[in-house]
């Protein structure tokens, strides 16, 4: 990924401060003063913005945050050093320095900023057509009053919601639906905006107005819906609003309690010695193995995510996915393959394939996705000699002469209409019935197929844990609850527009089941959805580019099994955390104490210290070593 000038000069000023320090570190300086503002110089290069940062948090009252806690140990530091004279101003820059390299790669795994995502949507109808005396023209959506007459022409886009007055055609309503299978519509049908009108011309009279339309309204969830994502603070932010003061109030306490009382008692107070020990003190305090570690683990876990073709944009996600206990799934394109495929031929009397060859041959003229399931079941190229007379009629079918047979295909209301009565099917899918010369011939049963992978994920979420599975879609009920018997989820909700998708996951996270909840897509009509949970996860090679910019994580091979994927790595990471967090704060405490009674130097309390973080930052890199499990 490219950096943005932002990342790249955050780059640039690690990569200056490793060199001009290793450089001071060689050259032998004997003037204190020029020594001292070299290092002071190099200081301010690399942590000027946590400076800057932490004096507004003490000017906005808010002075308890990492920044302001780097501020304070790193100028310490540089007050010991100054205090003893010894030069060794290494240790604060050291400090300064691996923070930043921590929040550097805190940010390239985040990302560039999130772009708009409404520009990334494509389906935000530019024009409608009205027509005034026999001409069309073109007119701004927002424009068209309630009840106009409006003309959607084959490859446009239905602009603003209405009923077809005249007119048939067939509506592709991926876009909004996420469903594959287009709709045929004729007068007194309802059409929504942002479908694509596929076949035939329509006149629709509007019955709502632009900003009140369908499209209109998936666009404001998408823009808005981003307001309501819970974000998870970092748990240093946390910590430090309760280390920073203690440490530093102590420290004070250090420095003065001690000579007041040797005072109030009539002895010397030692000045010197309980100053010394402040500081240094405030040096150990210094949380170098949290600061490292903590973001490092989180780094090596969105690596290792990654290297899993599972992108996590940001660690706060990685938190939430870990804390996850509901997940909501779309059904087509996530759980299914979103392709429909011939499944099966009932009910004819000829063999199944030369029924495909005939249905195949008859619908070659047509661009339907049911005409062209059909003849990839074929698999053949289609000899267009062998077929005449192919007409083609809306909403019901195709009738075709092929090889000197008369071939209807379609659904009922074509085999009602020509006096054949068709087969019902004990299966779940589209049917198009097939009659020859006149003769019923069977039906052939299509249907979108469910990924081999989705039960597995699906029964080893509820083995690592997740109380609660939910399936969301714009499909039949009848369709969707086949789908979900066959998967096993706990609920499905059918027939769902995206605001009802909305609506439902906001029902879910309203109710009283503890921990987090995901849902899962990857089409644009889940892109407000994906914003609004706690966790979006988007299927990444074959979903669409709104639904990636709006998920947390997306998945880059479409494999329901890399959701599974994802929830071990995020819950091995957190382990990691945790362990690292009482480990470093249970040596750090030790060394506190130590020090405060003088029974620590400082390099044995900053030995001790490299070595906490050192074993922290090996501890961290395990979140790299996740295997994948098999499919």
């Amino acid at each position: 990924m490219k950096l943005t000038k932002k990342q790249q000069k955050m780059l640039l000023r690690i990569v200056l401060t490793a060199i001009f320090t290793a450089a001071l570190s060689f050259i032998p300086i004997s003037n204190f003063y020029l020594k001292l503002g070299l290092y002071l110089g190099v200081y301010i290069l690399i942590g000027y913005d946590i400076l800057r940062k932490a004096g507004l948090g003490i000017i906005n009252g808010r002075p308890s945050d990492e920044n302001f806690l780097m501020t304070v140990a790193t100028t310490g530091a540089f007050a010991l050093a100054i205090w003893e004279k010894s030069g060794d101003y290494n240790e604060a820059i050291a400090v300064m320095l691996f923070y930043q390299i921590g929040e550097f790669f805190q940010n390239y795994a985040i990302g560039k900023s999130r772009k708009s995502i409404s520009a990334l949507m494509d389906i935000r109808p530019d024009y409608a057509n009205v027509e005034t005396g026999g001409t069309l023209h073109w007119v701004d959506p927002n424009e068209v009053a309630v009840g106009s007459i409006i003309i959607v022409q084959p490859g446009e886009k239905v602009p603003i919601d209405g009923i077809v007055e005249a007119g048939n055609s067939t509506l592709n309503t991926a876009a909004l639906t996420g469903e594959s299978l287009p709709r045929d519509v004729g007068p007194g049908d309802e059409v929504i905006s942002g479908c694509i009108n596929l076949i035939g011309v329509l006149r629709v009279r509007t019955t709502k107005p632009f900003g009140e339309s369908t499209v209109s309204k998936v666009l404001e969830l998408v823009e808005n819906s981003t307001s309501h994502k819970s974000q998870s603070e970092a748990f240093i932010s946390r910590f430090a609003r309760i280390y920073t003061p203690a440490v530093c109030f102590s420290a004070l306490a250090l420095a003065v309690l001690p000579p007041l009382l040797a005072l109030l008692f009539g002895g010397s107070p030692e000045w010197k010695i309980w100053i010394y020990r402040a500081l240094t003190f405030l040096v150990i305090s210094c949380p170098c193995a949290l600061v490292i570690s903590i973001p490092l683990s989180f780094f090596a876990a969105i690596g290792g995510a990654g290297r899993r073709g599972v992108l996590v944009k940001g660690s706060n996600y990685l938190e939430a996915l870990s804390k996850v206990r509901t997940f909501v799934f779309d059904k087509t394109g996530t759980l299914t393959k979103g392709v429909f495929e011939v499944m099966a031929v009932h009910h004819s009397p000829l063999a199944e394939e030369r029924l495909i060859e005939l249905a195949a041959i008859a619908e070659c003229s047509s661009s339907h996705p049911i005409s062209r399931s059909i003849q990839n079941a074929y698999g053949k190229p289609v000899d267009r000699t062998r077929v005449s007379d192919i007409k083609e009629v809306a909403g019901e079918g195709v009738e075709a002469l092929v090889d000197g047979i008369k071939v209807a295909a379609g659904n009922e209301k074509l085999m009602r209409r020509i006096g054949v009565v068709p087969l019902p099917c004990h299966c779940t899918g589209t049917l198009v019935h097939i009659a020859l010369d006149g003769e019923y011939a069977g039906h052939i049963l299509i249907s979108d197929v469910v990924k081999p992978t989705s039960r597995r994920a699906i029964d080893l979420l509820r083995k690592a844990g997740i109380t609660r599975t939910v399936m969301l879609t714009g499909d039949s009920p009848k369709v969707a609850g086949h789908v979900a018997v066959e998967l096993g989820v706990d609920r499905v909700c059918a027939g769902l527009l995206p605001a009802d998708k909305v609506e439902k996951v906001e029902e879910l996270m309203g109710d009283e089941t503890p921990g987090k909840l995901a849902f899962v897509g990857d089409g644009i009509n889940d892109a407000p959805v994906l914003t609004r949970a706690d966790v979006g996860i988007a299927m990444g090679a074959m979903g669409s580019d709104a639904a990636i910019e709006a998920a947390d994580v997306v998945l880059m091979d479409d494999d329901p099994m890399g959701i599974v994927t994802a929830v071990r790595i995020s819950r091995k990471c957190l382990r990691i955390v945790r362990a690292n967090i009482v480990f470093a704060l249970a040596i750090k405490a030790a060394c506190l104490i130590l020090g405060a009674l003088g029974l620590a130097g400082m390099w044995a309390a900053i030995f001790a210290d490299v070595g906490v973080m050192v074993l922290a930052v090996l501890n961290a890199m395990r979140c790299l070593t996740i295997k994948k499990l098999a499919s």
